[in-house]
């Protein structure tokens, strides 16, 4: 008998060493998912908790979310280090510059048919992040296949001037520009984080890119909950093993 995805043993995780260049994602690896995105709940601690992980790493530590910078520096006040937004397209670097891609004119050719289908459509909750559209279906996942065929419409719409993100019972249109890999990459050519080993934490499809590019930077990649189908070699169970990894490391 072949051996099947759930036979395979994803092991958990090494503790971070002092070298390494730490990437954490923030939605279900961080904090827990919660039914719309302005109410999730973060942590008493959390934000002092990365503070003492960058210092620890010399600064190299960076968030790397699709949640905008503003949404990050709201939630994570208290903590000053990297961070990346809207999977890269957004980035404040670990001494605080801040670079933000120019908007997609694509982005302009589909909102009149997200809006429309916002309309007709209860349950569904438009983002708009202003470099991307992220349509949310978290109050009714049965509309996980429509929600689909709206964002392939609208790729084909944008001539392809835009790509297709899937995550936890949410689609996103953005830019072909960046990803997280790409994110993981232009920090890894900053002074803080240069010649380090990539260590990246992330629980969703989004964060594929990301556990693809560490790999092949021989770096160490780990999902949080299931792991059938990720390019991700180790493996947390959720956001509280997480955060007892990250203390586990202070306190090494």
């Amino acid at each position: 008998m072949g051996i099947t995805a759930a036979d395979v043993v994803v092991p958990p995780p090494p503790l971070p060493s002092r070298g390494d260049a730490l990437f954490v994602d923030f939605d279900g690896t961080l904090v827990e998912i919660a039914a719309t995105p302005d109410r999730v709940e973060v942590a008493d601690g959390l934000p002092e908790l990365l503070q003492r992980v960058a210092a620890r790493l010399d600064g190299a530590l960076a968030v790397i979310s699709g949640r905008p910078l503003a949404d990050l520096g709201r939630l994570l006040a208290g903590y000053s280090g990297a961070a990346a937004g809207i999977h890269g397209l957004e980035r404040r670097s670990a001494d605080g510059v801040v670079e933000r891609a120019d908007a997609d004119p694509a982005l302009d050719l589909v909102w009149p048919l997200v809006r429309q289908f916002a309309a007709i459509t209860p349950g569904v909750l438009i983002e708009d992040k202003g470099l991307a559209i992220a349509i949310h279906y978290r109050g009714r996942p049965e509309l996980a296949e429509a929600c689909r065929r709206l964002a392939e419409q609208a790729i084909t719409l944008s001539q392809d001037g835009l790509t297709l993100l899937h995550g936890k019972m949410v689609v996103e249109l953005q830019p072909r520009t960046t990803d997280k890999g790409r994110a993981i990459r232009a920090f890894l050519a900053e002074p803080m984080f240069r010649g380090r080993r990539p260590v990246f934490v992330g629980d969703d499809r989004t964060d594929e890119d990301g556990f693809a590019a560490v790999n092949e930077l021989g770096g160490v990649s780990i999902r949080v909950g299931a792991a059938d189908g990720s390019a991700a070699r180790y493996r947390l169970d959720d956001v509280a093993a997480v955060i007892g990894w990250l203390r586990r490391f202070l306190e090494s």
